[in-house]
């Protein structure tokens, strides 16, 4: 165990966050999300939400300060649906974290797949809400 350090990050996790360079690109999807066959590397984190490992991942790593939208989310198909319920969550952990830089891209379904292949990882969690997928860019550490 080392201090200071969310427990529900695990150590196949961190090395990967460790690994990731500024401009790097990380998924978390949902449970619903393909995974295995989008990633190049994937972590998996069943049993877990999405909202905790974003809140986890946050407070270790910062988010790209070079673009205007670090953070991008699976639009929701009907353009008529309600935003998820979910979305808040990640609104209100983007906003304690990275209160100056968290404006939110929103990208279609199909062209999230793609982006997600580029990734350096793709974290598999548990996570049962729907439209819960976050991409999350790797900023510099000041």
């Amino acid at each position: 165990m080392l201090k200071n350090i969310p427990n529900i990050l695990s150590p196949e996790l961190l090395k990967v966050l460790m690994e990731m360079g500024h401009g790097d690109e990380i998924v978390l999807g949902d449970g619903n999300f393909p995974a295995a066959s989008c990633a190049s590397r994937l972590v998996r984190c069943d049993g877990h939400g999405v909202p905790e490992l974003l809140d986890a991942i946050l407070t270790l790593m910062p988010l790209d300060d070079f673009v205007t939208e670090p953070v991008a989310l699976m639009a929701v198909v009907d353009p008529n649906e309600a935003d998820p319920e979910i979305w808040k969550t990640y609104r209100e952990i983007l906003q304690r974290h990275e209160p100056e830089n968290h404006n939110i891209e929103m990208v279609e379904r199909f062209a999230f797949y793609e982006r997600a292949k580029k990734a350096y990882a793709i974290v598999a969690t548990g996570e049962t809400a729907v439209y819960a997928n976050v991409i999350l860019k790797k900023g510099v550490v000041k």
